[in-house]
């Protein structure tokens, strides 16, 4: 994911950026500038009317009506104006000024409050090079470790399938009241959960860096930011976005009023990641529970340690603002926990996001239970770079495409296209900023300073799939230029790291132009005789689709190929920024899976759609002629149906006048 842009520091609904004293000052100038310019009008007027050629009594007609007519568009405009401002500016206002907003603690346990660990007695902190989440002397556990550093933070219970069920028989429970709640009392919540996070940065992106192996400035951008910008879109938009959509009903129906509702889909089962530990367990709490949701979460394996930090966060909010924590559940445990979150008969829809192999069980298993999925399953990002391109601009961009987080990004870049002109130049400065990255420990403990460019990779069997992935790269020609292997120095001989790694070359026989890499390498694939065409021929040739960016000094270039790139996202010369704008939906296509989180499609997607159609006019009601009520007179019910369908349908105002006759004949 990219995350380059900061949240609006006040969540203040959008559409109510103006003050009232502003917008009366504009109306009334507005109003002014109109009444003293009548004269202008008038002279535009003659003139359109001399090139239409109307006549004079159609002209003195129309400027006599004209500033009646413009009287009433101000009352009218008025009118709107006042109605919006009572019931969407003044009780939006009212809200975040004085809704009191709880402050919440959150008790912290051992490893989660300081940087650096410190022993239980005076023998050094214990580290291990085996990092296995299992123990037989402890079974059903799962044993957490700092990737980093190889210091053993703790263990948490691997559920049972029927723990998963009683945890969710508890969020089913609860999430009756929660359905019940105003839009206002769920703000509330989400606002409390924010102000935590905000006065306490420091400490989520130390835990975040602690469980994940990644830097604090990684932290900072991926997990806290986008969390906050993802409250605080919500917040300002989600009531609008669950309001009824109104649709027009034909003229066979024109006596009702149709909508579609949002109402709660029930329980939310998610199945998160490890490379974002706090936001994507948030994600989809934010969404289900504005949207009157239970979510229960299965979080990974890898990260479950953290898992427990950033769930009392959410339950202390609940709790604070007065409502039954148990809304919200978190499940640890491995991959039978998760398909037991799957086969639940409580759980009504599944929201995973991970490799495609393990969505397509994910999905199989759904099937089962005819139970909705929504699968984001990561992607073989491109970033192009045509040959018009400033080199000293997209540098930058494209290092943290690929090194965000060491790789290890859904929407990361995946794939870099360098047009055959800046080829060369583009490969010797990466190769230099490669270089120069620094990896190892991010937190300052276990004898390092922390400051890092690079950290650990969050899990061990990834390592030996990018390596695997760049062997097979190099033996079919590939150039390798630095990297390219596990970095045994970084972290003192001990964690989880691969080097940062720039490798060219590429073409389309090597597993690694097709497969997800998800790990710190840069990948460069030479767009030969800067041809555009070809470079998208290129691009669409993978099974993957998630996001996509294009970069060049004409823009309606890098559009226009961005509009060729079968992708579920696109930037124009910018990168990542899709998922900081969270109006958008976030999703992709092909084996990048299918349905969205994000925007009003992603909030709409926890709900269920559900139809109404109800009188448009108390008095009027629908009623059933009687050549086609039971028991039916074929004759006349054929007659009378295929005359009201002609009545309705046939373009032919003849047509129409005889269905008339048609109708009364076989009443």
């Amino acid at each position: 994911m990219g995350f380059f842009s900061a949240p609006a520091p006040v969540p203040v609904k959008e559409s109510c950026s103006c003050s009232w004293a502003a917008i009366m000052m504009m109306f009334a100038s507005a109003v002014t500038s109109t009444f003293a310019n009548l004269d202008k009008v008038y002279l535009l007027l003659n003139d359109a009317v001399q090139k239409l050629e109307i006549t004079d009594c159609a002209v003195s007609a129309l400027k006599a009506a004209f500033p009646r007519l413009l009287v009433l568009f101000l009352i009218y405009f008025t009118y709107k104006l006042t109605t919006w401002a009572l019931f969407t500016l003044f009780p939006t206002i009212s809200e975040w000024l004085f809704t009191s907003i709880p402050t919440i603690t959150v008790n912290l346990q051992p490893y989660e409050s300081s940087e650096t660990y410190v022993s239980q007695n005076t023998h050094p902190i214990s580290q291990s090079k085996d990092l296995s989440l299992t123990n037989s002397k402890r079974k059903g556990y799962i044993q957490c470790w700092d990737p980093s550093t190889g210091v053993h933070l703790g263990e948490v219970p691997a559920m049972s399938e029927n723990e998963v069920f009683a945890a969710v028989s508890k969020a089913k429970s609860a999430q009756i009241a929660w359905s019940k709640t105003t839009f206002r009392e769920r703000r509330k919540v989400l606002r409390t959960i924010q102000k935590y996070i905000i006065s306490n940065i420091s400490t989520i992106c130390l835990i975040s860096s602690r469980d994940s192996g990644k830097p604090k400035v990684d932290a900072l951008l991926g997990e806290v930011m986008t969390t906050c910008e993802k409250i605080r879109c919500m917040n300002s938009n989600g009531e609008e976005w669950l309001q009824k959509s109104y649709r027009w009903t034909g003229p066979m129906m024109v006596h009702k009023t149709a909508y579609v509702e949002y109402v709660p889909m029930g329980v939310l089962g998610v199945i998160a990641p490890w490379n974002y530990p706090f936001h994507n367990m948030l994600n989809h709490v934010i969404s289900g529970l504005y949207s009157g949701n239970a979510v229960v979460s299965k979080v990974s394996e890898h990260t479950s340690w953290s898992s427990r930090y950033f769930t009392r966060i959410v339950k202390e909010a609940l709790e604070a603002c007065g409502h039954d924590s148990d809304v919200v559940q978190t499940i640890t445990g491995f991959g039978d926990a998760g398909a037991a979150l799957v086969k639940c008969p409580e759980v009504d829809k599944i929201i995973f996001t991970g490799s495609p192999g393990v969505g397509k069980l994910v999905m199989k298993g759904a099937s089962d239970y005819l139970k909705p999925v929504i699968l984001e399953l990561g992607g073989k990002d491109p970033m192009v770079f045509c040959d018009d391109v400033n080199l000293d601009e997209i540098m930058n961009w494209a290092m943290r495409g690929c090194f965000q987080n060491c790789g290890q990004n859904c929407c990361g870049v995946e794939r870099i296209f360098a047009y055959e002109k800046i080829h060369g130049e583009f490969l010797r400065r990466a190769e230099e900023r490669v270089k120069a990255l620094r990896q190892g420990v991010p937190l300052a403990c276990c004898g390092h300073d922390g400051e890092v460019d690079c950290g650990a990779m969050v899990m061990e069997g990834q390592i030996n799939i990018i390596q695997s992935l760049i062997d097979d790269a190099v033996k079919k020609g590939a150039k390798l230029h630095c990297g390219g292997k596990r970095n045994t120095a970084a972290g003192g001989g001990y964690g989880q790291f691969y080097e940062p790694t720039l490798i060219s070359g590429i073409t389309s026989d090597m597993r690694i132009s097709k497969e997800e890499v998800f790990g710190p390498v840069m990948c460069v694939v030479k767009v030969e005789n800067n041809d555009d065409d070809e470079c998208i021929r290129m691009i669409n040739d993978c099974s993957f689709g998630l996001g996509s960016s294009v970069y060049s000094k004409d823009a309606t270039r890098a559009k226009r190929m961005g509009e060729q790139i079968k992708s579920g996202m696109f930037t124009a010369n910018d990168f990542g920024v899709n998922y900081l704008v969270q109006s958008l939906p976030f999703g992709g296509v092909k084996e990048s899976g299918f349905d969205r989180f994000a925007g009003p499609e992603g909030l709409r997607a926890c709900c269920l759609e559900r139809s109404i159609v109800i009188d448009r006019i108390p008095f009027v009601k629908t009623s059933i002629p009687d050549p086609i009520n039971y028991p039916i007179k074929t004759s006349q019910g054929m007659q009378f149906s295929g005359s009201l369908i002609n009545l309705m349908y046939n373009e032919s105002w003849l047509g129409k006048l005889m269905a008339i006759f048609g109708i009364i004949k076989a009443s």
